[in-house]
């Protein structure tokens, strides 16, 4: 829950953005930061520079939140980091980044950044793309411009060990309180910069309960196709940051709001309906809802049960398309079904194989889970991804409200669960319904041999 009447803001709006909280006017505690990144702040201070956690990890914290991971920017440059840590590497070609490694625990440290006009020396570039995105920013400046070169107010907090006061240089305070989600700077221009920000604007509102500003969102909807430039191995990685981070259900309707959800998943969005009550719709809404319980329950999800979930009906128009436009049979159409559309996916989300793979697993079980007669439905358990086939089949039965998908769930669940007598009285059951007819093949015709009677 947040706790915003914790964040300490001066209620005169007519004050100077800038502001510094001295201790005992925040509530942010040294006790609830990592000792890690305790130790590199500290060590940066006794070195000579200045040192800050940053972003995330101070926004959680004045919320009232665990933070996820901690952040530190200072005055020091990576290479200068460096000297001081030997268990630091840098890392990142858009802009230099010192990782200083605690065991499974990572500091980030970044150092001040400038602003792209200011260069002050050949080693501090600056690359721009042709439709103003940033290639590389690796210019060095002050906290101050720091600030304003980060992405969201509320992301540009910074927290000082030397006097244990919150800098505040962009109003970040004043909008964490009002629950804003506000861009620093001309939204088009950071957009275009970095088009991921649209993505991260949604994120944020959705995980922290925020609304976004009007400034802020307007652009978005003009500017989300610039959403296809980023590379898709990054997409993937974020697009697990909206949906599989415990706020799945509300980031994708702000998603679909803000007309983001298209450059993301283009085969999904194709099949949207105005009513937003198909089947494929209904099935999205409950995958999400039921991925968000899970991670609230500390329980683990997989991103293979979720897009095999969200793409299994743009597969399914797939396959009943190629059937009666080609004239292939229907497991061939299915196949090849699946192979189209995982590869158009692939093309906008960098899919992984060993994802992909998994959700043709649980594609394929969809259509043996009714074959259960004799041995296979002893066989069907033993397969690896059984359980994460059966669940989407619970999710077709429910979000289609077929009695036969329900009763097949039906059994399947009490089969589950059955002693093995049970179990084979179940099957014995079975009998009774007809077979799956087999193919017989025919007995291959032999040449004459040489010589002899035909």
């Amino acid at each position: 829950m947040l706790n915003r009447d914790d964040v300490v803001v001066e209620e005169n709006e007519d004050l100077p953005l800038i502001t510094v909280i001295p201790r005992d006017q925040h509530a942010l505690s040294r006790k609830d930061i990592s000792e890690n990144a305790l130790k590199v702040l500290y060590r940066l201070n006794k070195a000579g520079y200045e040192a800050y956690l940053v972003g995330g990890g101070v926004r959680d914290l004045l919320l009232g939140k665990r933070p996820k991971d901690f952040d530190v920017t200072t005055s020091a440059t990576p290479d200068q980091v460096r000297k001081l840590f030997r268990n630091c590497r840098l890392v990142g070609r858009r802009f230099r980044l010192a990782h200083v490694m605690f065991g499974p625990e990572i500091i980030e440290v970044a150092t001040f950044r400038g602003h792209h006009e200011e260069q002050k020396s050949d080693k501090q570039t600056s690359q721009t793309g042709q439709n103003g995105m940033l290639l590389r920013d690796n210019i060095f400046g002050s906290i101050e411009e720091d600030a304003q070169r980060r992405d969201f107010t509320i992301n540009s907090l910074y927290y000082s060990v030397a006097d244990f006061s919150v800098r505040d240089y962009v109003g970040g305070l004043r909008d964490l309180r009002n629950g804003v989600i506000r861009l620093i700077g001309d939204p088009e221009t950071r957009y275009r910069e970095d088009p991921v920000r649209m993505l991260r604007a949604v994120r944020f509102a959705a995980k922290l309960n925020m609304t976004i500003s009007p400034e802020t969102g307007e652009p978005i909807p003009r500017l989300a196709t610039l959403i296809n430039d980023v590379p898709p191995a990054r997409l993937f990685e974020e697009s697990l940051k909206l949906l599989q981070a415990g706020h799945g259900y509300a980031t994708y309707e702000l998603l679909r709001e803000y007309q983001l959800f298209q450059p993301l998943f283009p085969s999904i969005t194709r099949y949207f309906t105005e009513q937003g009550d198909s089947p494929m719709e209904r099935m999205i809404d409950q995958v999400l809802k039921n991925t968000d319980n899970r991670i609230h329950n500390d329980m683990r999800v997989n991103p293979a049960f979720l897009f095999s979930a969200m793409f299994w009906y743009p597969q399914l128009e797939m396959a009943q398309k190629l059937t009666q436009e080609s004239g292939l049979a229907y497991m061939d159409a299915f196949a090849l079904a699946m192979n189209e559309v995982l590869d158009e996916a692939c093309r906008a989300l960098a899919i992984p194989k060993r994802i992909t793979t998994l959700v043709r697993d649980i594609w394929g079980l969809q259509l043996r889970l009714s074959r259960r007669q004799g041995k296979r439905a002893w066989k069907l358990m033993e397969h690896p991804k059984f359980r994460a086939a059966y669940d989407l089949l619970a999710l077709r039965a429910e979000v289609e409200n077929n009695q036969e998908l329900q009763r097949l769930t039906k059994w399947w669940g009490e089969f589950q669960v059955a002693a093995p007598p049970a179990q084979k009285d179940m099957l014995d059951v079975l009998g009774d319904e007809p077979a799956v007819r087999r193919r017989h093949r025919r007995p291959r015709k032999r040449a004459p041999r040489s010589g002899g009677s035909a």
